[in-house]
């Protein structure tokens, strides 16, 4: 039996104010049971002594057989930006996106390469991940379970059906995340109010196969400086949202839903007809909820109408959505 080729692997690893919790994360990566073959990191320009301690490490990392590439921004361009030069930078076949803070599972790259040898149509693959707390203690909870995935949203992205579980809401996070380098050939910019991960997603689910693994490969820290954080949200939290006012919220759904359609409509998403008429209707949707009638009688009554065409069920969270519309809520 012919055996596939071994794909060639890059890890993207992007770094600012990240001394404190580096050099666990670099040690992670030297301890696979695969190692990569090439390490790209991109220093947002840090103001403390994470420069210091990538340079520190650069002799045991091109002694295990990485090719290291290392680059400080002149200037802080924020981390969205930070990961695009990074990606752009990588050799590999296989690009892992990589945070400073968190702690790779030993077999994480051996896991994930071998999925990609195994099925060469497969372009993105993601996975759980282990939330533990600054210290890294276990906080009993997995990312997927924090996000409240549901098991008909992973069976549709096992079943191919990724696009439609991702123009309802991101279940992708970049720290658990591995892309082919065709997904961001070329000229890879994230679209205004988009951030880096989710984008690849969505690229890569307009090309093709995208896929997760039901376990745990990280452990995926959260402290105070997350750019992106998880954490497992109450029912009162759940329907009312936090952060964001809801009309910010749902501004930027609309605004980044209108996006997507003007992209695909341009040809830079390869989209399908029926692709194609479901993103028209997430858009509706999205610009409803976005802009619901003032007066509560009259947004009852607008609520009841969008909700008998189903799209609270397939691009909100159906009755709690619709709740929350009619009392101005959040989510």
């Amino acid at each position: 039996m012919n055996l596939p080729d071994p794909v060639v692997v890059s890890v993207a690893l992007c770094t600012f104010r990240g001394e404190h919790y580096l050099a666990v994360q670099l040690d992670s990566i030297l301890a696979q049971t695969r190692l990569p073959q090439e390490l790209v990191v991109f220093d947002d320009d840090s103001p403390d002594g994470t420069w210091a301690l990538l340079e520190s490490f650069a002799p045991r990392i091109r002694a295990a057989g990485i090719r290291l590439v290392m680059h400080r921004n002149a200037a802080n361009v924020g981390y969205i930006v930070n990961f695009e030069r990074a990606l752009r930078a990588t050799a590999g076949e296989i690009v892992f996106l990589c945070d400073q803070d968190d702690l790779w599972h030993p077999t994480k790259v051996e896991r994930f390469a071998a999925e990609f040898e195994r099925r060469p149509d497969l372009l993105m693959l993601h996975s759980d991940a282990r939330l533990v707390d600054d210290q890294g203690a276990s906080m009993d909870c997995g990312l997927f379970e924090a996000f409240e995935v549901t098991r008909e949203e992973l069976d549709a992205v096992h079943a191919g059906d990724m696009f439609e579980v991702l123009l309802r809401r991101n279940i992708v996070t970049g720290a658990t995340m591995a892309v082919r380098r065709s997904v961001f050939a070329g000229e890879f910019i994230v679209p205004e109010g988009w951030i880096h991960d989710e984008w690849l997603a969505m690229i890569a689910t307009s090309m093709g196969r995208v896929d997760c693994l039901e376990v745990a490969t990280i452990d995926y820290r959260q402290h105070g400086n997350n750019q992106i954080g998880a954490r497992r949200r109450g029912f009162v939290e759940r329907l009312t949202g936090g952060g964001m006012s809801r009309f910010e919220f749902m501004t930027r759904t609309l605004l980044r839903t209108q996006t997507l359609l003007e992209l695909a409509e341009a040809g830079q998403l390869e989209l399908d007809a029926p692709a194609m008429q479901l993103l028209r209707d997430r858009l509706t949707h999205a610009r409803f909820r976005a802009t619901p009638p003032r007066h509560i009688h009259a947004r009852l009554a607008a609520i009841l109408r969008e909700y008998a065409t189903g799209r609270y069920s397939r691009f909100s969270n159906g009755p709690r959505s619709a709740m929350s519309d009619l009392l101005l809520l959040r989510k």
